[in-house]
């Protein structure tokens, strides 16, 4: 199954092995600029311009939940390894926590710089810490519970694009449009 983001505010969802559209995912009122299947395949998430998050059912077709709260637009959507929480990441300077199956915000990570659009998220496999990439060049390590900063990773130049854990957790790399990557330990 493979997930297209057509410029027509819907998500298509296709089966790669007949080619076929299964479902047309229609509900967000701009463009769709990322989406996460979580690992079990059952649900899916997207993020869009009209500054919502949505959670699908793949099965169905059906929207389970519309998350809200962000003053501008959704640049990344993730889910964790359980997929039991997703998080946004937004144009508004800010990460929101949800919990998957209830559609509450669990936290809101704010820290980065007032116009520094977080443009990727992602969580560590172990699931209690996110990490975020801004346009104020730096990534910012966030624990879960608490909501709080605990890391931040200075020295790129320009905007940071892209960011990823390692398989046990302890070291990120970040991409900047500085044309450099850097790999961080993790405190």
């Amino acid at each position: 199954v493979w997930m297209q983001r057509p410029f027509d505010h819907t998500v298509k969802i296709w089966d790669v092995r007949n080619g076929r559209c299964i479902h047309t995912l229609a509900g967000h009122h701009g463009e769709i600029s990322s989406t996460q299947f979580n690992y079990a395949g059952d649900l899916c998430i997207s993020g869009s311009i009209d500054r919502t998050c949505k959670v699908w059912d793949v099965a169905s077709g059906q929207c389970i939940h519309t998350l809200r709260g962000h003053n501008d637009e959704i640049l990344d959507v993730c889910f964790d390894f359980t997929g039991s929480k997703l998080v946004s990441a937004s144009a508004d300077a800010t990460s929101r926590v949800f919990n998957t199956m209830t559609g509450a915000c669990q936290a809101i990570l704010v820290g980065h710089e007032p116009g520094g659009e977080i443009s990727k998220v992602c969580f560590n496999p172990q699931g209690s810490r996110i990490l975020t990439a801004s346009s104020d060049k730096t990534a910012r390590l966030w624990e879960i519970e608490t909501g709080g900063c605990m890391q931040i990773l200075e020295g790129h130049t320009d905007e940071i694009f892209s960011c990823a854990f390692n398989y046990e957790g302890d070291t990120v790399i970040t991409g900047s449009k500085d044309n450099t990557c850097r790999i961080w330990r993790c405190s």
